[in-house]
Parts: C-alpha cells; sequence; structure tokens
C-alpha cells in the first residue's frame, strides 16, 4: 500500500503536469562557458631547429608546447625516422619564427648523418 501511495504521489510530475500545479518542479539549466573555451589559443613562436639532431629538434618543438610532429625523409625516400639520433634536420615547415596554433602540424624534414 505504501508503495502505491508513493507512486502516486509522484504521478503528476511524471506526466508532465503544468507549472505551478501540486506536485510539480520548476526545471532550469544553466549554462557556463570557461574563459579559456572563449578566448583565441596562444601563438607559439616556433623554434629554429636547423642543422639540429632529430631527437634534439623534437624536444625542442615540445618544449616551445609544439606536439603536432610530422618528420619526413629529406631524400624523397619514403624512409620512416625510426632512430631519431641518426637523423640531421634539414627543414622544417612553418619557418622559424612563425607564430603557430599550438595545435598546428610542425613538418620536420630529415636526412640521416651516412646520406651523402
Amino acid at each position: 500500500m505504501v508503495t502505491t501511495i508513493a507512486v502516486l504521489a509522484f504521478a503528476p510530475v511524471a506526466c508532465g503536469a503544468p507549472p505551478g500545479s501540486p506536485g510539480s518542479t520548476t526545471a532550469s539549466t544553466v549554462t557556463s562557458t570557461s574563459a579559456s573555451a572563449s578566448a583565441p589559443a596562444k601563438l607559439i613562436k616556433v623554434p629554429d631547429v636547423s642543422g639540429m639532431n632529430h631527437q634534439d629538434a623534437q624536444n625542442a618543438m615540445q618544449r616551445a608546447g609544439l606536439y603536432n610532429l610530422r618528420e619526413v625523409d629529406g631524400t624523397g625516400k619514403g624512409r620512416a625516422l625510426v632512430l631519431d639520433r641518426n637523423w640531421r634536420q634539414t627543414a622544417q615547415d612553418p619557418p622559424p619564427g612563425t607564430e603557430v596554433a599550438p595545435d598546428t602540424v610542425i613538418t620536420l624534414t630529415a636526412v640521416k648523418y651516412d646520406d651523402r
């Protein structure tokens, strides 16, 4: 009997009773936005990694706050840069000094030290 009474007591709310009637509730929606969502992303100056060891170049980019790194074999052979310390930087895009968003793709082009 208690269960039946409890169900009946909440029935008007569940059925969508008009606002202000007994047993109804008023819902409100609160929307909040964080300051970072509305503010533009802070730009980061791309470091110059020309001629650096590829591993050191990656470290420099990450220290600057750039993590979206793409690596390319500068000989055009399409080799994977597996052992980063065996490669040296020959190019980068965007160029050093360019101010970019933190999620910008940075392309690091490198050749092996023994490439001629």
